[in-house]
């Protein structure tokens, strides 16, 4: 994963800024893997203090515990008011062991509006030896003002050949990365939660398609990673669309499945699923219940279905 994190933008800046003596005082990553922020941050504050892999430098700054690299929130929180006090706090003493002082807040997306305006001014003025660096995956939950202070880097998803390579690297008994990558959205935790339970995510979708009873599958929907079946579903139904149009060379796979898959449906009906299962996703994403949203997405291929089939009769 590290060599994956390596090709970030903000990382190979940082490093290169490192190397020439000019680190900015305050840099913000805006980075989608929210799963994988913290340790993109890891690997920007090793190539801050030019820590070299192996290094206790950079042992320590993997373990959080290097004196000079102060890590907040705990992993897993949310940046709090009082984690804003003691980084005021902090900011004021000289650092430990070498010239510089670096603050990584992580999940800087999570911090409420009044955390993020307790920083402002030490954002915008910290003391000459202290740099901060911020890591967050949604630019809009981060202030104006805290943007405006900040030298932003905006990492944008991984090219889907770099997060295969990354798949093969850190499972590589594992089967199934190809279509894991394929359906991640250049999204490593995305990838990662596709490969679980030998693509599990993937065997879920083909039952969504194939199954003449909705309700029961929907019941079961509590049970599903979401954001991982949608991205299964949108795959497979993409995939549908390549073997039903003579484009198979485009799909990512050519199993008995998947053209049993494309055979049943008309072209038509892939393309409306297709804009269903993206429009499902959102009304989940904004609280919508997964199951009930299922099932209408169900009913609604269903309806599209038996309208083909009327056309085509």
């Amino acid at each position: 994963m590290k060599e994956l994190l390596r090709e970030t933008l903000g990382y190979r800046r940082i490093l290169a800024d490192a190397r020439a003596g000019r680190q900015p005082h305050a840099a913000l990553i805006l980075f989608p893997d929210a799963a994988h922020l913290r340790a993109l941050l890891k690997e920007c504050a090793k190539a801050f203090f030019l820590a070299e892999e192996g290094s206790r430098t950079a042992l320590l700054i993997e373990k959080e515990s290097f004196p000079d690299c102060l890590f907040f929130p705990q992993a897993g929180a949310k940046l709090t008011v009082d984690d804003a006090a003691r980084i005021l706090e902090e900011s004021l003493l000289r650092p430990v062991e070498g010239e510089k002082k670096l603050f990584v807040l992580d999940a800087f997306h999570t911090a409420g509006a009044l955390v993020q305006n307790k920083l402002l001014k030490v954002l915008e003025e910290p003391p000459g030896d202290v740099s901060f660096l911020l890591g967050a995956a949604q630019e809009h939950a981060v202030l104006p003002t805290v943007l405006s202070r900040t030298e932003k880097f905006r990492e944008p998803p991984f090219a889907e050949e770099s997060v295969l390579k990354a798949l093969l690297r850190m499972y590589p008994a594992e089967k199934g990365a190809e279509r894991a990558a394929a359906a991640s959205g250049g999204i490593l935790s995305q990838a990662e939660r596709l490969l679980a339970g030998g693509g599990e995510s993937f065997r879920l979708a083909e039952e969504f398609l194939l199954g003449d009873a909705p309700e029961a599958f929907c019941r079961r929907a509590d049970k599903l990673d979401k954001d991982a079946f949608f991205a299964a579903l949108e795959l497979l139904l993409r995939d549908m669309l390549f073997l039903k149009t003579g484009q198979e060379r485009f799909s990512s796979r050519t199993d008995g499945a998947a053209r049993a898959l494309a055979e049943r449906y008309p072209a038509g009906v892939i393309l409306s699923a297709l804009e269903g299962v993206r429009e499902a996703q959102k009304r989940v994403n904004f609280n919508a219940g997964l199951g009930q949203t299922l099932y209408a997405l169900a009913l609604s291929i269903k309806e599209e279905e038996k309208r083909w089939q009327k056309l085509s009769s």
